[in-house]
């Protein structure tokens, strides 16, 4: 057994992408009883109340293991953690802020993480800091990105992968057989799948965010500011038309506190629908459980 699947407990090792205050139980129960690894997005989250019912609800549905994605940023961080340690996750992926941080409170509590990068300079740092294992996105992943000069997965992984000591995880462009075996051969001990599990009939998302996937051709994303980052998002016809008027201020008609009421009723006028580069390669919307199959046939 690989050391990242002795951490998650899963059969395989296939993690769900976790995507911002999209959160779902049935999603997430649905990866973990496909033998994958479902994760809650508890990130933005500022209500403890509601992490314990998501937690709970996750517990009704499956057995298995599961984990949740937490942001260092977030200050209730310290409610959190236990709370998850109560619920009997082994292992969480933490993002956005320095680990050193939160690894000691994390292993106070019998908890490892898998820190999310985008460059090996912070994975160095990461694994100096006491971080269990790194999840390598790379530049073709969806949803939130830096402003700064980015690595595809396919230079990502391996160069990560040949300056740490501890799991690497490959985020951004893997869909299917082909992208989760390309992974092992990078170096990566598992793969983060966060595009192809939002066009599934579990899935939360609005009908027309699937359609926006399924119909994304070669090239159709591309990194737009929102706030102080960039986010790989869908282009469609109507937002290009919108983005190239005259006067149109991206950064001041996107903005993230907006996110949680585009997304939901599928106003992407407000923020626009988030996906990575491998929407081209998804023609069809499928079951958790016959992706993850396909994935590891």
């Amino acid at each position: 057994m690989s050391q990242l699947l002795d951490m998650l407990g899963s059969k395989y090792p296939i993690i769900q992408g976790p995507i911002g205050s999209i959160n779902s139980p049935e999603l997430v129960a649905a990866i973990s009883e496909a033998d994958g690894y479902g994760m809650l997005a508890l990130g933005f989250m500022n209500d403890i109340e509601e992490v314990k019912r998501l937690l709970a609800e996750v517990k009704k549905k499956t057995d298995k293991p599961f984990g949740a994605n937490i942001m260092i940023i977030n200050p209730l961080n310290e409610k959190i953690i236990p709370l998850l340690a109560d619920a009997g996750i082994k292992t969480v992926t933490t993002s956005v802020g320095f680990p050193g941080k939160i690894y000691p409170l994390l292993h106070e509590f019998g908890i490892k993480g898998l820190h999310v990068l985008l460059s090996v300079k912070h994975a160095i740092s990461a694994e100096q800091a006491g971080a269990d294992g790194i999840v390598a996105a790379g530049a073709e992943a969806g949803g939130l990105r830096s402003t700064g000069p980015e690595s595809s997965t396919m230079v990502l992984v391996p160069l990560i992968a040949d300056h740490v000591n501890i799991p690497v995880v490959a985020a951004g462009g893997i869909a299917d057989s082909r992208g989760y075996k390309a992974a092992f051969a990078l170096g990566a001990q598992g793969v983060q799948i966060g595009t192809r599990f939002m066009a599934t009939t579990e899935s939360p998302i609005h009908t027309r965010w699937k359609e926006q996937i399924v119909n994304c051709t070669d090239g159709g994303t591309e990194l737009l500011p929102v706030d102080n980052m960039m986010m790989r998002a869908i282009i469609t016809p109507e937002l290009r038309t919108k983005i190239q008027s005259p006067g149109f201020d991206m950064k001041k008609e996107f903005k993230l506190a907006n996110a949680s009421k585009a997304w939901n009723s599928a106003e992407f006028d407000l923020v626009p629908a988030g996906a990575g580069e491998v929407s081209a390669l998804i023609r069809d919307v499928k079951t958790v459980k016959e992706i993850i199959d396909e994935m590891v046939k």
